[in-house]
């Protein structure tokens, strides 16, 4: 199973405040623990939502742009990792062990992750195979 594990932003991340060298000597000995672990597919960190842009869909209309920053920092993310693990106990268990991301009060949200599986009958054959081709291409161009 996958999971993405998001850092929840806070007013300095938003306000861009970067971590310090032993912030990220910690974070860089944590992210290596799961590298040689096998858990670790992806990992972040995100600019403040000043740089970002959100849109607002409604129905078939155009979707409408909102560049940021946006004012309700609980509900931003700072950074994020994809992992592989096998439940999400697994997942809490291992950032658990996390150091704290932003040096202050925070927290860490994880989530699992679609699998194709978990659509049934609504992934037809024919989507499935979009998908597998689309992936392919993908790990091509890496």
């Amino acid at each position: 199973m996958r999971f993405m594990v998001m850092v929840k932003a806070t007013k300095d991340t938003e306000a861009g405040v970067l971590p310090s060298e032993e912030q990220l000597t910690e974070m860089g000995k944590f992210n290596e623990e799961l590298v040689k672990a096998g858990v670790l597919l992806a990992g972040e960190g995100l600019h403040p939502s000043a740089k970002g842009a959100r849109l607002r869909f409604s129905g078939n209309a155009t979707p409408t742009v909102i560049d940021g920053p946006f004012t309700e920092t609980k509900e931003l993310v700072a950074g994020f990792w994809l992992i592989q693990a096998k439940s999400i106990e697994e997942a809490v268990e291992w950032f658990k062990r996390a150091p704290n991301p932003t040096g202050d009060e925070g927290q860490i949200e994880i989530r699992q992750v679609f699998e194709a599986d978990d659509f049934g009958d609504a992934l037809t054959p024919e989507i499935r195979e979009a998908e597998r081709r689309m992936r392919e291409h993908i790990e091509a161009d890496r």
